[in-house]
């Protein structure tokens, strides 16, 4: 699959879920802190009841996060494992001026936490 391919299939994947089970995914692959940082809220808590199927939306703002953390997981999980897709999210990326993935999705540099994702994936079948 190309990396193109990759972005897409991720993004049709995302866009697909409902948003509870969006939530449910990030909570139990990430844990609840780095989504809320992710995020951007401050309640640790806000991301369980996201996660609830008649609990609480988050913001257009927050969901958007919540996406692009969701289509990155995607890209990674499958090929790296869930180890290292969740170690990729919180370490320092020289993709992404040393920032976290986390960080910088929570700034909301979306594209350059994507290309970094695919970059990863794609340097790991060399």
């Amino acid at each position: 699959m190309s990396a193109l391919d990759e972005v897409i299939a991720s993004h049709v994947e995302t866009s697909r879920l409902p948003t509870s089970e969006l939530a449910r995914q990030l909570v139990h692959n990430l844990g609840p802190t780095l989504v809320a940082l992710v995020a951007n809220v401050r309640d640790r808590k806000l991301p369980y009841k996201w996660s609830q199927t008649d609990g609480p939306r988050p913001r257009d703002a927050a969901l958007t996060r919540l996406q692009v953390a969701h289509r990155c997981w995607s890209i990674l999980a499958a090929p790296e494992g869930a180890d290292v897709a969740r170690a990729w999210f919180i370490g320092a990326n020289p993709r992404l001026d040393e920032d976290s993935p986390a960080i910088a999705i929570r700034e909301g540099r979306y594209r350059e936490v994507i290309t970094a994702a695919v970059a990863f994936v794609d340097s790991s079948d060399n």
